[in-house]
Parts: structure tokens; sequence; C-alpha cells
């Protein structure tokens, strides 16, 4: 609650999109609060933010923790927030009963895991991961033109590490589900043991700007119309391919964007998922061609650029297996689920083991200032997450 003062929505939630001043503000707040707890405090040159408490062996490998401190224009409070704050957590407990681990632990703030300002999503933890490159991921720009590494300098959050440099013994990311089946289901933890891959494919539609009232139907060149075909397309192919596969759009932008000019330019992003790899890249391929017919038809230029891309992934079974453990010792209902949602720990999976930990949000409800939780499902989740970092990081006796 504290952080969700920093960058406030207009409806309760947050808006602390990744750099900018709220986001700095945000930071220094989790800066504070890891110096208090004794941790030392790495920055690499896309900002991630490391807190690490060391381990009593100079030479294990760090067992890691986070999430992400950055929101969506109309975030909730609780979203990558719940994750870094309970990894923040379980260093604390740690450090109230005297425990020491034989691994260090890192608690982590990836930047710009939403891709709200900067696409793709999970940028920092992509490039740490080898999927983009440092200059590809500095010359993204927002819908200002700002670019992303002009913005980081801005805000003082470049640091000095090499980006993917560090190693991982573990990685640990604790969520809210962001959807209702664990809250329908009257479970308490979410054992992930799978993520959807994903594409987002960003099309460019050209047609003709001409007054909507004087133009006769059968001589416009309707970049609009295009558009609303290839939506109802999306959806069709998506329920096509039921079960395991979501399709739809969620941000488009009109040009001119007048009330009686018929659009020259529509762009608009196709957000498809599956954790089949088979079926999505069969989905994005029929998504592609049909629109390209769709647009052909109208007589309207298509162009796609493919803005966001991760394969499916299969989270580590040793691992998953002791966030079950974990939930089973502390008498938690429990059940396996499939993050429909990309997170960092998708990335962070291509490096080194990797689960995730998730808790039930009422409703399902996420990306949207209306998110929230309860204490006591906040608290539940840090207790397992508590319980399978520690295990993986090895208590000295």
């Amino acid at each position: 609650m504290e952080m969700a003062k920093i960058g406030p929505g207009v409806a309760g939630g947050n808006n602390r999109q990744t750099l900018t001043d709220a986001d700095n503000e945000g930071r220094h707040l989790f800066k504070r609060w890891c110096d208090e707890a004794g941790l030392a405090m790495g920055v690499d040159r896309m900002g991630t933010m490391f807190a690490r408490r060391e381990g009593t062996d100079p030479d294990a490998l760090p067992v890691y923790v986070g999430s992400h401190l950055d929101t969506q224009p109309t975030g909730g409070k609780f979203d990558g927030v719940l994750g870094v704050l309970s990894g923040l957590e379980v260093v604390r407990t740690l450090n109230d009963l005297g425990i020491r681990t034989k691994h260090p632990i890192v608690v982590t703030n990836w930047t710009n895991e939403e891709g709200a300002r900067f696409a793709p999503a999970m940028l920092a933890s992509g490039v740490f991961a080898g999927a983009h490159t440092l200059d590809y991921a500095y010359a993204r720009q927002d819908g200002e033109g700002k670019s992303f590494g002009d913005e980081l300098e801005r805000i003082g959050w470049v640091g000095d590490e090499e980006v993917g440099a560090r190693k991982m013994h573990a990685y640990f990311e604790y969520h809210i589900e962001q959807g209702p089946i664990l809250e329908a289901e009257d479970k308490q933890i979410g054992v992930v043991t799978h993520c959807q891959g994903l594409w987002w494919l960003e099309f460019t539609l050209t047609g003709k700007e001409a007054h909507t009232g004087s133009t006769p139907m059968t001589m416009r060149v309707n970049a609009g119309l295009a558009m609303a075909r290839i939506l109802e397309m999306v959806q069709k192919v998506a329920m096509e391919n039921q079960p395991g596969a979501v399709g739809g759009v969620g941000q488009m932008r009109f040009s001119p964007n007048s009330r009686n000019v018929l659009p020259g330019q529509v762009v608009f992003t196709v957000d498809i998922r599956s954790p089949d790899q088979a079926k999505l890249d069969a989905m994005r391929t029929r998504i592609e061609a049909e629109a390209a017919r769709i647009a052909a038809e109208l007589g309207v230029g298509c162009a796609v650029d493919p803005v966001g891309h991760f394969d499916p992934i299969t989270f580590d079974p040793v691992l998953v297996g002791r966030v079950r453990a974990a939930a089973e010792k502390l008498g938690l209902s429990n059940m396996n689920i499939i993050s429909g949602a990309g997170h960092d720990a998708c990335w962070a999976a291509k490096v080194a083991p990797a689960t995730m930990v998730m808790c039930p949000c009422v409703d399902g409800l996420s990306h949207n200032e209306a998110e929230d939780i309860s204490r006591e499902w906040a608290a539940a989740g840090a207790d397992v997450l508590f319980h399978a970092v520690v295990e993986t990081a090895e208590i000295i006796e």
C-alpha cells in the first residue's frame, strides 16, 4: 500500500509506467527498503535492480526471486508489485529469525515487464536471456517518440552491469493469477507448471483518407473496415482452436482519428496465446494470411510486424514440486495452473531452473484499477514462496 501511493491512478489503482518519474520514485522507495534490510544493490544496463543477501558459500550461485514494479496506465496495486515485495519479505523474515542460507538470495525488480510504454513486454528479462540485444531495447520508442535508452538515462537508472552476466541457481516469481480460475475453484495457491507462448502482431493498414459523408460507399478504400473484419477473423481463429488458445486486440490507433474522415491508416496489435507451440504458430500463419486477403479485397495495404514473442514455457519440475510441497506442508489448498499471461519468469526459464507461485485475485481482474486480493491470499502465497525459496537456498544449521 505504501508503494501504491506512488503513481496513483484515477480510479484507485496505479499508473506507474516504466521509466517515468513515478517509476523512478518507486525504485528509490524499494532501494531504501532493501538498504534497511541490509541488501547490496546492483543495477544492470537495462536498469534492472538486484538486491542481494549474502549466503555462507561464496561460490554458490544465488537464488533469485522477484517480479516488476512498473504498471499498466490503468493498472492495479498488486500485479508485479506483490512478487517484488514478497521477495523482500522473504529476506526480512530470514533476518528476523537469524537464518543463514548457503546460497545468496537476490530480490529482483525487472525493468519494463508490462510493455505498456515500450513494446515488447518483459523487455529487460528478454535482453537478460539473450532474446533481444541491448541496442534493440534502447531503440524502443513510446507513443511520443521517446526512446527507452534516453528515458532510462533521464531517470538515472542506467547501471554498469552487463545484462545477462549474472548466473542463477534458480528463479522464483510470485504473482496474482490475473484470471478467475483459482477463485472459481476455491484454491489458495496456484502451482504454475507452464506459461502460454504468445505472438504480438502489429498490423498497419493503409487506406485513403476521405470524407465520410461525400465519398460513395463503392469508392472507398476503408482501412477501418479492413480492421473490423480482421478483428472478427481473429476471434473466429481463436474459437476454432479451443481449448487452449486465446486471441484479441487491445490497442488500436486511427489516423487522422476524426469523426468525419475515413482513416488513412489504422495500426493495431493482435495478441494470440497458447501453451501449445504448434497451435500458436498455426494461428499466427492463418491470421496473417487471412488478414492479407481481407485487406486485398478492400484495396487496403497491409503490413505486419511481430513486435513481441516467446515460446510456451515448461517450468522446472523440481522447483514446481517444491512449491507444491510447501503448499501441502502449510495445509493450503492448491492446484496446477498454466499462466495465461507472460512474466519475467518465462525468460528467466531460458537461462536457469524457474517456476512461479500464484494467488487468486478478485473476479480474476487484472490490468484494471479495480484489481484486488485479500490479505489472506497474499500471505498464503508469500508463505509458500518463503518455504520454496529457503529450501532451494539451503538453510545452514
